[in-house]
């Protein structure tokens, strides 16, 4: 079994139904496999054989979807590609993986000189835009025109065959190249069907980028289940919601920073958003005030995912039916958590020295199962302590309940120690987001000549409103232990955000943590 059968599903099942709206017509499930058969040929054309890797650096699109597809029928792995990052990230990535082929959009063929002399690697350049090809490019469109897909045997990948490259953003040694196979993707996109409506009458919005599994992963339970596509290039709010009015989108997923952008959003009422009825968060934690205003603005079913890159990428999910808003009270109510783990997904929390820790008591998060990665691209020593034990461990810090159900603390590096005493960075940041004045907000440990470690408050105000650093510490002392309070504050426009919309938390000690 591979990544093909959902898309062999799809034509069999739905070959007449939407796969894709674009931009001026819609592409059926027939006539998307006929376009990934010729980009397969054409990567083929071009030079790229079984086990390649092709580079892609776009913004959300149809295109995006037929190369995936293209790379699994050529048995080439595909590299998806941050968007966000600077040119040097993009070369180190392709160098690292070899990629024999990169496509580019319009947005980046300006770069694609740079990045040709930075990485000598590439044997080819595709590009997806409708004007001629620049040299030393190939027009996607002309390329797909050229090829003939009755010329190449299609063979059939294995299980473990690699089926893409993730890189995820590293502070040491450049970005690390997460490997994942057909068993992975395939085992996480039946994880999240399991349970769910099989329907085909659903419209799925990519708003997150495709580069990144919190959507990528969503591309593959659309197919499966023969339901369309739509496609934001990039986030904005106000587009977002112009996209589910335009296509009367059901399904979606927002991480916190989307979500909170969207619901604060001042043009929300011209827009008719009653199509909507799924949205699928996580990424980063989402503070229970920001679900409620959610709640009240949407009819939703909300469905949370928590994992990694590196599982491919759920490992727990908390259901619609968990989202009971009236236990929020309780230290352990399901609302608070991210959920129990995933089918076919091992889950414990340990000490340092990999012991299960009793319930309700913190240690780091392992797991394992078929969405655990083959592994960090030629970077054995990492992997072989990632993976030590035969259980991926995660670096982050959570809580199981009697129930099994997951609590989420803090990343491992992210965990603050005034005093000694352990401050999870999420529940701090909860408690200052609840005030009425703060749009959002981040903490960050800074050095404390008395405590050690000091926590300080990176803050975005809302427009039109005004906050004190005095105010909000007061506010915060009300609400928590005093050790857990930011003893200050910094206000500052807007907080770095990565490509997935997570706060870059590297970025702020950089500039605040002095």
């Amino acid at each position: 079994m591979n990544l093909l059968y959902s898309l062999r599903r799809a034509g069999r099942y739905f070959g007449d139904r939407i796969a894709c709206y674009r931009e001026h017509d819609t592409l059926t499930y027939a006539h998307l496999i006929a376009r990934a058969y010729q980009g397969a040929a054409a990567l083929r054309k071009l030079g790229v054989n079984k086990g390649d890797r092709v580079a892609v650096l776009m913004l959300n699109s149809p295109e995006y979807v037929e190369l995936f597809y293209s790379c699994l029928i050529a048995e080439a792995v595909i590299v998806p590609i941050n968007t966000r990052w600077s040119v040097a990230d993009v070369a180190f990535a392709i160098n690292d993986s070899s990629c024999a082929a990169l496509v580019v959009d319009d947005r980046f063929l300006p770069n694609v000189r740079e990045i040709r002399q930075l990485a000598p690697c590439l044997q080819a350049v595709l590009f997806t835009g409708i004007d001629a090809a620049p040299s030393a490019t190939v027009r996607y469109e002309d390329a797909l025109t050229a090829a003939d897909r009755d010329a190449y045997l299609w063979g059939e990948a294995e299980a473990e065959d690699l089926a893409g490259l993730f890189y995820t953003s590293g502070t040491t040694g450049g970005p690390k190249g997460v490997m994942l196979t057909h068993r992975n993707i395939l085992a996480n996109t039946l994880n999240m069907l399991a349970g769910q409506s099989m329907e085909p009458d659903r419209v799925w919005l990519h708003v997150a980028p495709l580069f990144h599994l919190a959507d990528n992963s969503m591309l593959h339970v659309a197919t499966f289940c023969g339901r369309a596509n739509a496609f934001l290039a990039q986030f904005e709010p106000e587009a977002t919601l112009r996209a589910i009015e335009k296509y009367r989108v059901t399904d979606t997923v927002l991480v916190p920073a989307m979500l909170n952008a969207v619901i604060n959003c001042q043009a929300i009422d011209r827009y008719d958003v009653s199509s909507l009825r799924h949205l699928f968060y996580g990424a980063s934690p989402t503070p229970l005030t920001l679900l409620e205003r959610a709640r009240q603005r949407f009819n939703l079913r909300f469905r949370q995912g928590y994992g990694m890159t590196e599982c491919s990428p759920v490992l727990t999910l908390l259901e619609p039916e968990d989202h009971v808003f009236e236990e929020a009270a309780d230290d352990f109510a399901r609302i608070k958590s991210v959920g129990r783990p995933a089918i076919g997904v091992e889950l414990r929390v340990v000490d340092s020295q990999d012991r299960d820790m009793p319930p309700g008591e913190a240690g780091e998060i392992v797991a394992r199962g078929d969405v655990v990665m083959k592994g960090y691209w030629n970077r054995p020593e990492i992997t072989a302590e990632a993976l030590r034990g035969g259980w991926m461990h995660t670096g982050d810090i959570g809580v199981l309940d009697e129930r099994g159900y997951l609590h989420l603390r803090d990343r491992k590096k992210d965990m603050i120690k005034p005093g000694g005493e352990n401050v999870y960075s999420p529940e701090v940041e909860a408690t200052i987001v609840s005030h009425p004045a703060v749009l959002e907000a981040a903490v960050i440990g800074v050095p404390d000549p008395k405590w050690m470690e000091g926590i300080r408050a990176i803050v975005v105000v809302r427009e039109g409103m005004a906050l004190r650093e005095e105010e909000l510490i007061e506010f915060c002392r009300a609400r928590m232990a005093h050790f857990k309070c930011p003893g200050s504050v910094m206000f500052t426009n807007a907080l770095p955000k990565g490509g997935t919309g997570k706060v870059q938390k590297t970025e702020l000690r950089a500039q605040f943590g002095n």
